[in-house]
């Protein structure tokens, strides 16, 4: 699940008041590049999907539950628009990571 905010359109914006509210917003760190995921409980692999992804992305892994900070992930493998997370496995189906997506 992303976590999305306003952006503005490429050929500029109609008035100041959205590149205000862009600028402030990415002033207050609330930048496009954020979302959550949960793991595959019982497999060693979860495909993370996310438009932002790319070949070149740096993705940052937070655990927010206890049984989350245990699987040890790392991402395997990218690709455009998604990437696989590999982990221990786990019966546990409160596996929940916040993510960050960088590039």
């Amino acid at each position: 699940m992303a976590r999305m905010y306003r952006t503005l359109p490429y050929q500029g914006a109609k008035d100041l008041r959205q590149v205000s509210e862009v600028v402030n917003n990415a002033m207050l760190g609330k930048i496009n590049c954020s979302g959550q995921v949960t793991l595959t409980n019982g497999g060693t692999s979860t495909t993370l999907t996310d438009e932002r992804l790319g070949y070149e992305s740096c993705v940052f892994l937070s655990p927010t539950t206890a049984n989350a900070s245990v699987m040890n992930p790392y991402i395997s493998a990218k690709a455009n628009g998604s990437c696989t997370i590999s982990h221990t496995a786990s019966s546990n189906a409160d596996l929940i990571f916040d993510y960050i997506i960088i590039g």
